[in-house]
C-alpha cells in the first residue's frame, strides 16, 4: 500500500444474545456472539443482553446437508401410485428419468431455489449439491459444458444457502462399462468432457463466498474403477459416491467382480477422510468395520432410504467401529432436517427393537448425539467448517423456545424435544455468514420462490 492509499475500513460487528447456545465445547447460558464480515469474531459467556442487536432463546450451528439432487424436488409425492408388479428403487428411477425429459436450465434453476429456501427453512446452511443433470433433453451438451452447474450455483447464490457443489461423472448404465440407456442420455460423459464441465462449474461458484469443489463418481454401476482414478485428480475437494444402495446393484456387482461394492471400493481406491460414500445400506460385518476404519463418512438419508425402501444403515456397529455419518435429503420428497436424525434414530429402533440406540452409552443424549455426529460427519464430507466457535462461518439457527416442546427445557434435553418433539416447525430463525436469511420461520424469498417452482410444476405437468 503506497503512503497516500487509506485502509480499508473495517467490517462492521453485530452482536446476538442467545440464553442457550451450543457451541462447540457443549451447551453455555447467556451467550454473545460477535459477528464481523460473515465469520464469528468473538463468543462471551455469562452476559446479559444489553447492547446486543438481537436477542434469542436458542441458538445451534446450522447443519450441512451432505448429498441432494435438488432438481428432484420437482416430482416430490408424485411417485405414490402402486404400480401392476409392485415397486421398489428401480420403477422410481424409471419414473425420475421420465420428469427429467422437459426441464430446462430456468427450470433447473427455479426447482433448486424453492429446495434451497426449504433446507434453510429445516435449518440446513449449507448442501452438497450431488449434480449429474448435466445436459440438454436430447443429451447434447449445452454451449456453455456446466450451464446447470451454472444453475445450481446461481440458485445458491440468491437462496444464501452454502455450496460445496459434487459435480457427477456417470459413463456407464451398469457394471461392466454397460452402454447407457435412454433415459440417462442429460447425465452422461467422457473423462475428458467432465474435466471441462468441471472447470465450468469452477468458475462458476468463483463468486461465491466459502463454496467447496469437489466431485462425484456416481457409482461403480456408472464409473469404472480406471476412470475413477482419472478422475481423482482433477479436484482436491470432497470426493462422494453412490454405494450399496440396493440388493440389486449388491448382487450385479458380486457377478461382475466376486466382491459386494463396499468391499471392491476399499479394495481397489485408496479411499479416507476425503470420501463420503451415499447410503452404504448393505455391507456386511467386515466392510462395515473396513468403511469405518478407513476416516470416510457415511451419507445416510433416511427419508430418502425409507421412501425408496432401501433398507437400514448398520449404525450401532458403524459408531462402535468409530465410524462417522452425516444426514442428507437426497431426493428431496421431504425436506427436515431434524426429521432425518429422528429417522435415523427410529429406524434403528425397529431394526434393533431397542431405544436410544444410538446414544451408545449410558447416560447420553440420543437427540445430542444425533446432532453432533451430523453435524462433525457433514462438515468433514463437505469441506466445510461447522460449530459455533470464532473463526467459523457465522452459520447459525435459532429454534422458538416457545414452543410447546421446548417449553423449560435446557442443554440436551433442547436437541431431544426439538428432533422427537418439535421438528421443523420450531426453527425460528436462520443466519447464513451472519446475515438473517429466515425469520419467523420464512424465507425472505420463499414466495417468489414458490411462485417459479409453482410456473415449472405446470409446465411440467401438464
Amino acid at each position: 500500500m503506497s503512503g497516500t492509499e487509506s485502509p480499508s475500513p473495517a467490517a462492521p460487528t453485530t452482536t446476538l444474545w442467545f440464553e442457550n447456545a451450543f457451541l462447540s465445547e457443549g451447551w453455555a447460558r447467556n451467550v454473545t456472539l460477535s459477528v464481523s464480515d460473515g465469520r464469528i469474531t468473538g463468543i462471551a459467556v455469562g452476559t446479559d443482553s444489553r447492547g446486543a442487536s438481537e436477542r434469542h432463546a436458542i441458538a445451534l450451528p446450522g447443519l450441512p446437508n451432505l448429498h441432494s439432487h435438488a432438481f428432484q424436488r420437482a416430482f416430490a409425492g408424485g411417485t405414490e401410485v402402486r404400480g401392476p408388479t409392485g415397486d421398489s428403487f428401480w420403477t422410481w428411477r424409471e419414473a425420475m428419468y421420465r420428469a427429467v425429459d422437459r426441464m430446462d436450465p430456468d427450470d433447473v434453476e427455479a426447482i433448486a431455489t424453492l429446495a434451497y429456501v426449504e433446507m434453510l427453512e429445516a435449518g440446513f446452511t449449507r448442501v452438497g449439491e450431488f449434480h449429474y443433470l448435466h445436459h440438454d433433453i436430447n443429451g447434447y451438451h449445452y454451449n456453455e459444458l456446466g450451464e446447470l452447474s451454472q444453475r445450481i450455483a446461481a440458485a445458491a447464490a440468491s437462496t444464501g444457502i452454502a455450496l460445496t457443489l459434487l459435480p457427477v461423472f456417470y459413463a456407464h448404465g451398469g457394471f461392466d462399462a454397460a452402454p447407457p440407456t435412454h433415459g440417462q442420455r442429460r447425465f452422461i460423459n467422457s473423462v475428458s468432457s467432465f474435466a471441462r464441465l468441471l472447470e465450468s462449474a469452477r468458475q462458476a461458484m468463483s463468486a461465491l463466498p466459502d463454496a467447496v469443489l469437489g466431485l462425484a463418481p456416481h457409482s461403480l454401476r456408472a464409473a469404472t474403477l480406471t476412470e475413477i482414478g482419472r478422475l481423482l485428480p482433477l479436484t482436491t475437494g470432497p470426493i462422494h459416491i453412490h454405494v450399496a444402495e440396493q440388493m440389486k446393484e449388491v448382487e450385479d456387482c458380486l457377478a461382475f467382480s466376486g466382491r459386494r461394492p463396499v468391499e471392491l471400493l476399499l479394495d481397489q481406491v485408496a479411499v479416507n477422510a476425503r470420501w463420503c460414500l451415499i447410503h452404504a445400506t448393505h455391507m456386511t460385518e467386515d466392510e462395515t468395520t473396513r468403511l469405518a476404519k478407513s476416516g470416510a463418512v457415511a451419507g445416510l438419508c433416511p427419508i430418502t432410504e425409507a421412501n425408496l425402501g432401501d433398507g437400514i444403515f448398520p449404525a450401532p456397529a458403524f459408531l462402535e467401529a468409530g465410524g462417522r455419518y452425516g444426514v442428507g435429503s437426497d431426493s428431496n420428497v421431504r425436506i427436515d432436517a431434524a426429521e432425518e436424525l429422528r429417522l435415523l434414530e427410529y429406524s434403528q429402533r425397529l431394526a434393533h427393537r431397542a431405544r436410544n440406540v444410538l446414544a451408545m452409552s449410558e447416560g447420553r443424549s440420543t437427540g445430542a448425539s444425533l446432532f453432533t455426529g451430523a453435524l462433525q460427519g457433514g462438515g468433514q464430507a463437505l469441506g466445510a467448517p461447522v460449530g459455533l466457535e470464532v473463526g467459523a462461518p457465522a452459520d447459525l439457527v435459532s429454534l422458538d423456545a416457545r414452543h410447546p416442546s421446548l417449553l423449560d427445557r435446557t442443554g440436551d434435553g433442547i436437541l431431544d424435544s426439538w428432533i422427537f418433539g418439535a421438528a421443523g416447525q420450531a426453527v425460528d430463525c436462520v443466519w447464513r455468514r451472519g446475515l438473517k436469511l429466515v425469520e419467523a420461520g420464512i424465507h425472505r424469498d420463499r414466495e417468489a420462490a414458490r411462485r417459479r417452482f409453482a410456473a415449472v410444476r405446470a409446465k411440467l405437468t401438464a
